[in-house]
């Protein structure tokens, strides 16, 4: 019994079949491998808006501490020196302040762990600064009123200091310092004029 040679319409018709068998599986794979780079694309960003979002509350709230204590310590200050009187006693004061830095140091925590390297270096250097106003309010450390003052400039210039290197770190566009934003002293109340003063107007 002899074999029938295959005719030239049973190959083309089976080199379409592989042809076609072929086109489906690259089709697949192409449509695997896409989605597979696409859902990995969204998880990456997915996972960088978390730690964005994570650090933006990080660094709000360290900045947020921050300034409560300088509020606190101002009280303080004012109230110590008779700049302002308070109708709190110091004791309760100095329990704020101690509570107040309390929070200021887990939020300089959070601050190390999420942070970029030019972010904790900010942190750091604005600590410093701020243990400096915390102690010359609560009468730990000697100072002129002008020191004071100086010292509280020092807090928001390293304030502005920090704000920037987290924006970019961030990838917030603009800058808060520079020559469009030229350096604000503090609002202080105008002085109030002296008995001796007033009387020499008259």
């Amino acid at each position: 019994m002899t074999g029938h040679a295959p005719s030239v319409g049973d190959v083309l018709g089976t080199a379409e079949q592989l042809v076609t068998i072929v086109a489906v599986l690259l089709g697949a794979l192409t449509s695997h491998a896409t989605s597979y780079v696409m859902e990995r694309q969204r998880n990456r960003h997915e996972l960088l808006t978390r730690w964005d979002t994570a650090k933006l509350d990080a660094y709000g709230n360290y900045v947020d501490q921050v300034r409560t204590c300088v509020f606190v310590a101002v009280q303080m200050y004012e109230h110590r020196t008779g700049l302002r009187a308070s109708d709190k006693p110091m004791r309760e004061m100095s329990a704020e302040m101690l509570d107040a830095g309390r929070e200021r140091g887990r939020a300089f925590e959070r601050v190390l762990l999420l942070g970029g390297d030019d972010v904790v270096e900010a942190a750091h250097e604005l600590n410093a600064v701020a243990l400096r106003v915390d102690w010359q309010g609560a009468d730990k450390l000697d100072g002129s009123l002008e020191d004071w003052r100086e010292r509280n400039r020092a807090v928001f210039r390293a304030i502005n200091e920090f704000h920037e290197s987290a924006r970019i770190d961030l990838g917030v566009q603009g800058s808060v310092t520079g020559e469009r934003h030229p350096e604000r002293d503090l609002l202080l109340p105008p002085r109030q004029r002296t008995e001796g003063e007033a009387s020499s107007d008259s």
